[in-house]
């Protein structure tokens, strides 16, 4: 049964609008279904069809579906008169692209504009939504793969693709998601639109760092990654645009955030940097504060010598770097500090030596607190501390976002 989304504004008056740009492939009949259900819920749809997705899709039952003509044509003189692309461009809560080929994904990720969908995404404001189809191998494809990393550092939010079989008789990722998995996206991002912390960007590190010693083993600790990724799809529920940088975990991405893989903290580091500007970071990542100065370029074996020497060098202090004084210094930079003795003075020392704003310290010596589901944490700031009680990582993240939201709603860091 179709969920019932609020087709009114916070000031009661418009509809919620998707813009929906139907890219050329065979899943393309899917979307006649996606629309059918956002018109159910109440949300108006605007559809641009583009010329290779009018090869699987008419624009007669696309627009009968969505009751809203149907936009092809970049030079549309009735087009350009009544609506042209930049105010179509910015007409809509949100812009979904279903299905995202990999032309539209190139176009989009390289700032291409020849016909009037990638001029869209290229002249759009509003949050991007994209569910990609495409051949297993084009999706593996080294390019495809550059294109879909540099699109979600852009902000770009995606669903699926999922594992199935292609038209093309292959079988792997590539197949776009089903509308009703679409569908709960765009809900969750049309919702989230009007949140307390609707406009507002934060930054999220969250799981362990990888530091390799060879091409086989690393340097790494036993993070789970389940508090940052918790954070993270907290404070997207609020409606934040959430970027969370993570280190390797096996860890489903939170709806409605756009996530940045990498492994080792330099590559984090850089990660974050490119995220800039934020209002809020929390940086809940397990870095590592050392790394091999050289990684040996083939595995180790034993030997009568006995074991190599590894030496090692410290990693860039990712905490300290974002909570420097500078132009892109977030408002609000909130670090986590995992203890397994003294914990309060460990934590105060932490918060005046990385020039943050918050820390939020626990106990990783208590058994079920490493890896586990529940947290007990202490949050120190510049007034002192608060000590919340031992409760799942959910509900912590739920009270941290909470507390993060009223923060920059005042423009307080305590």
């Amino acid at each position: 049964m179709c969920k019932k989304v609020s087709i009114l504004r916070a000031d009661g008056v418009n509809q919620k609008r998707v813009l929906l740009i139907v890219g050329g492939g065979v899943a393309a009949y899917k979307v006649l279904e996606l629309v059918r259900l956002l018109r159910k819920a109440g949300v108006a749809v605007r559809p641009i069809l583009t010329a290779a997705g009018a090869q699987f899709v008419t624009a007669l039952s696309l627009g009968a579906l969505a009751e809203d003509p149907v936009r092809s044509d970049l030079f549309s003189l009735e087009g350009e008169a009544e609506m042209g692309h930049i105010e179509l461009s910015r007409s809509a809560d949100l812009v979904v692209v279903a299905p995202a080929t990999a032309d539209l994904m190139a176009k989009a990720a390289n700032g291409l504009a020849d016909d009037l969908a990638s001029t869209t995404l290229l002249a759009t404001d509003k949050p991007v939504l994209m569910a990609p189809a495409m051949n297993v191998r084009m999706w593996l494809h080294a390019a495809t793969q550059r294109n879909l990393a540099t699109l979600r550092g852009d902000g770009v939010a995606f669903v699926g693709p999922d594992d199935g079989a292609m038209a093309c008789g292959e079988y792997g990722p590539g197949r776009m998601a089903e509308p009703e998995a679409i569908f709960r996206a765009v809900t969750a991002a049309l919702e989230n639109s009007e949140g307390p912390l609707a406009g507002r960007h934060v930054l999220v590190t969250a799981g362990p760092t990888a530091e390799p010693i060879d091409p086989v083993r690393v340097l790494t600790n036993r993070s789970s990654g389940k508090q940052g990724y918790a954070i993270a799809g907290a404070l997207a529920a609020l409606g934040a645009r959430v970027t969370l940088v993570s280190g390797p975990t096996a860890l489903a991405t939170p709806a409605g955030v756009v996530r940045v893989d990498v492994e080792t903290a330099r590559e984090m580091e850089a990660a974050c940097r490119r995220t800039l500007p934020a209002d809020a970071a929390v940086c809940v990542a397990a870095v590592s504060d050392w790394r091999p100065d050289a990684v040996f370029p083939v595995k180790l074996k034993k030997g009568h010598a006995g074991p190599p020497a590894v030496t090692l060098v410290e990693n860039p202090d990712i905490l300290a770097g974002l909570a420097a004084v500078g132009p892109c210094r977030p408002t609000l930079v909130v670090g986590f500090a995992a203890e397994t003795n003294d914990l309060e003075e460990n934590a105060r020392a932490k918060l005046a030596r990385k020039g943050c704003d918050w820390i939020v310290a626990n106990d990783v010596g208590e058994v079920g607190i490493m890896g586990g589901d529940e947290n007990e944490v202490l949050v120190f700031d510049a007034a002192g501390f608060e000590r919340w009680p031992r409760a799942g990582k959910a509900e912590v993240a739920r009270r941290l976002a909470s507390r993060i939201a009223a923060a920059l709603a005042t423009g307080a860091r305590a």
